[in-house]
């Protein structure tokens, strides 16, 4: 079957899907749930009483994320830092959404620029980091562990597990709360905010407030896409499951369960291979052209049959002997999801600003993991393709926060593959690196919201210099917006030097640019350890805070991926460049006062903190990095 005749066929049916209310259909409500217990017949043995358990809870915060993925989770941590009151609510046990242990997709971002990676930093980048400290062994399960670490550390921030967010409670066109059923306890929260952020993926608190949103496949003519259909259709990419194997040292033997799809690989299309099949094959994968939320049970079922049916072929075909002393170790039971619901802001992005590179003024985020479209049909129409295509960005592109809130829904933001965007777009700004960005990005304007008393629409008119700049200081990288804040003290020192020089300039810690990127050094490098860099002002400043960027090496992959690769563009351990030991010293009446030191740093935004003080310098001593032979800085800020 030809590519657009698979398309093609079951054009009618799929249209009728369309028109579907699906909004209506696919929310409960309030009523649905256990909402009146005077039916309850409890009877407490320990102290002879009879009573009515109290299930319904009313609680308030500044900002409200829904959905504990990457996106969600850096929402969350960026708003509570930033200032907010926050809940991050998450509807399983673990966080990290595809990339938790119940489903082990590698947290993939921007790859393979060129030959190298142009990887993330921010929150995203620390919380990497944290895992590679703390699960050296690289388990899923421990990571799981390192996210809850990561969120319940932050004062701000509570964290509410196994609750889903299933209606908004609208006013006007603004959400007023969101009631959430916490499954494990029997409660129903409303959960009241100023502004909430929707990272579900799937979007139901969004759906359920009235938001403009689409699903499907926009046609050729809407946006001028290469690679979209000719015609727009309702097809959305699938789910996987996932599965793998370990070596047993001996013959194995494996038995499919009853509901397992017998699987023959016969008229399979080339590219369907079975490389890597040891650690899991991203090709057991179920699309849909209608509902892909209502179908969602029916195709996890024909999932696991299909995962199983495959696994019986690869062990029992004869056409695989490596595979004689593996037996599955683990396999999925809840598919990783790619596309459902995406929502409409003030600005759909399109294939042509990411292939065009379209500069955004509102630019908060980047991306560039290939166009990636994978055939609807996935396994059940398995002589075509399992990805149609890869167009393989040369540099990175930019992404508008314009697309990151509701256009009718007032105070709703949201972040990952939910957000305002075509489908062939999102073939390469779903991989969840990128989203995370995005979550950074709406978590920071959530408490500009706050702080100012103004909604996401006036950020972007007249506050997106203020976001922007408070995500590069928080180290969020924005292609060619570099960082410009009048109150950072360091831009006015008079004269900034290192002890010694291997390459750069200590002058390029101040360009406000905080990589090396598009061919130019935006970094200054020691000469061998025990170095020092030094600021000078010619009129005293009142000083309380001294921030650095430090190296990590972003041209190198550090997500923890199944097969623990090791090489020049993925890295399994925590980064040798990264600075371990420092300290910091200031010149007050003009003697050098101590004013801290960093022994084991963990992450590239390093901070100290001070009681403030007058001073006319300030000098950093770098002393260990993780086992580099110097030591590489791209920023200093000093604030009063």
């Amino acid at each position: 079957m030809k590519r657009r005749d698979f398309f093609k066929k079951g054009t009618k049916a799929a249209v009728a899907a369309g028109v579907v209310p699906i909004i209506a259909s696919s929310c409960a409500t309030a009523k649905d749930i256990v909402d009146d217990r005077k039916k309850d017949k409890w009877y407490h043995l320990g102290s002879g009483k009879k009573g009515i358990p109290e299930r319904k809870k009313t609680e308030t915060y500044d900002v409200a994320v829904i959905g504990g993925g990457a996106a969600g989770i850096c929402a969350a941590v960026a708003s509570a830092r930033n200032g907010s009151l926050t809940v991050l609510v998450q509807d399983r046990p673990v966080l990290g959404g595809n990339a938790s242990s119940e489903m082990r997709v590698h947290l993939n971002g921007v790859n393979n620029i060129n030959g190298k990676a142009e990887r993330e930093t921010g929150i995203i980048e620390e919380l990497l980091l944290h895992n590679r400290f703390e699960n050296e062994q690289e388990s899923f399960p421990v990571f799981d562990h390192v996210m809850y670490d990561f969120v319940v550390r932050e004062p701000n921030l509570t964290l509410m597990v196994n609750t889903q967010a299933v209606e908004a409670v609208m006013e006007g066109n603004k959400i007023k709360s969101a009631k959430c059923w916490q499954a494990t306890t029997e409660t129903l929260f409303t959960i009241n905010a100023s502004i909430f952020i929707d990272c579900s993926g799937d979007g139901l608190l969004g759906a359920s407030a009235g938001a403009a949103y689409r699903t499907g496949r926009e046609g050729k003519a809407e946006f001028n896409e290469t690679y979209a259909p000719d015609e727009p259709d309702g097809w959305q990419m699938g789910a996987t499951l996932l599965m793998s194997s370990k070596d047993m040292g001996r013959p194995m033997t494996y038995n499919p369960p009853s509901y397992a799809i017998k699987y023959t690989h016969e008229g399979a299309h080339p590219r369907r291979h079975f490389k890597w099949f040891k650690d899991g094959i991203w090709w057991i994968e179920v699309g849909s052209k209608g509902d892909i939320i209502a179908d969602a049970e029916k195709n996890r079922h024909k999932l696991m049959g299909y995962l199983h049916g495959v696994w019986d072929y690869i062990k029992n075909s004869g056409n695989f002997p490596e595979a004689e002393n593996l037996a599955l170790d683990w396999v999925g039971s809840l598919p990783s999801r790619r596309e459902s619901r995406r929502f409409i802001g003030d600005y759909i992005v399109s294939e042509k600003d990411m292939t065009g590179y379209k500069h955004f003024e509102d630019a908060v985020a980047f991306g560039g993991w290939s166009l990636d479209e994978h055939n609807p049909g996935g396994i059940e129409n398995i002589s075509e393709p399992p990805s149609y295509f890869h167009y393989h960005f040369k540099k990175i592109y930019e992404f508008p926060f314009r697309s990151l809130y509701s256009k009718n829904v007032s105070n709703l933001m949201f972040a990952g593959r939910n957000v305002s965007q075509t489908h062939i777009a999102l073939s390469s700004s779903r991989i969840m690196a990128t989203c995370a960005l995005m979550g950074q990005a709406v978590g920071t304007a959530a408490t500009i919201c706050n702080k100012r008393n103004i909604l996401p629409r006036e950020v972007a008119n007249n506050h997106i210099k203020e976001l922007q700049e408070q995500l590069l200081r928080d180290d969020a990288f924005i292609p060619k917006r570099p960082a410009m804040d009048p109150k950072d003290l360091a831009r006015k020192a008079s004269l900034i030097f290192g002890s010694t020089t291997l390459l750069g300039d200590a002058k390029n810690l101040l360009n406000g640019m905080s990589r090396d990127i598009d061919g130019a050094i935006n970094h200054w490098q020691s000469d061998g350890l025990n170095a020092e860099l030094q600021l000078e002002w010619e009129t005293p400043v009142q000083l309380s805070t001294v921030e650095l960027k430090c190296d990590t090496n972003v041209k190198r992959n550090i997500m923890m991926r199944k097969d623990s690769k090791n090489d020049d563009l993925y890295g399994n351990h925590v980064p040798k460049e990264l600075l371990k030991s420092l300290s910091l010293e200031a010149r007050v009446n003009g003697k050098w006062k101590d004013l801290g030191a960093i022994e084991n740093n963990r992450t590239r935004l390093i901070k100290f903190k001070f009681n403030q003080l007058k001073t006319t310098a300030v000098r950093v001593n770098l002393k260990e990095t993780y086992g580099a032979e110097n030591v590489k800085l791209f920023e200093i800020r000093c604030y009063a």
